[in-house]
């Protein structure tokens, strides 16, 4: 939304009409678009984190300040991104897209639907096996045989 801003002209004697006003404190307010946050790109970025090392090598009083307030940057993101290029490298440096991630093709989606119907397979296939093995080790208990199947053979 745009922010307000204070008309430092006096009452308009162009002929254009002015709305009616409450007061003097919002009598000559116009609306100004924001402004839109910066982005580097990563080689700005890279080309930014070389010159402040420059700067702290020469020993200069000043000259980091210099090169912050000439790029109009503060320090905190210049150690975020000697942090990000010490890290990850230059790939690092590059902007990562903000927001949620892509949704899943088809084809990714069906992947994932068909990984959770396996395991939930195997989840009952291992009860099946564990509840034979009870059942065997019953029989072998009590004493009653088994009927033969054809695997047995």
């Amino acid at each position: 939304m745009p922010k307000p801003v204070r008309n430092s002209g006096s009452s308009s004697s162009q002929g254009e009409p002015q709305a009616p006003t409450s007061g003097d404190s919002d009598a000559n307010l116009e609306t100004v678009a924001k402004r839109r946050r910066r982005v580097f790109s990563a080689a700005d970025k890279l080309r930014i984190v070389k010159e402040a090392d420059r700067c702290l090598a020469s020993g200069e009083r000043g000259a980091l300040g210099a090169l912050l307030r000439k790029e109009g940057i503060y320090s905190s993101a210049l150690s975020t991104w000697r942090a990000q290029l010490g890290t990850h490298g230059t790939e690092g440096l590059a902007g990562k897209k903000a927001g949620r991630k892509p949704k899943l093709t088809e084809a990714e989606r069906r992947v994932v639907e068909l990984t959770k119907r396996n395991a939930v397979l195997e989840r009952k296939l291992h009860v099946a096996n564990v509840l034979i093995g009870l059942q065997k080790k019953a029989h072998e208990l009590l004493g009653i045989a088994l009927p033969q199947s054809d695997d047995d053979s």
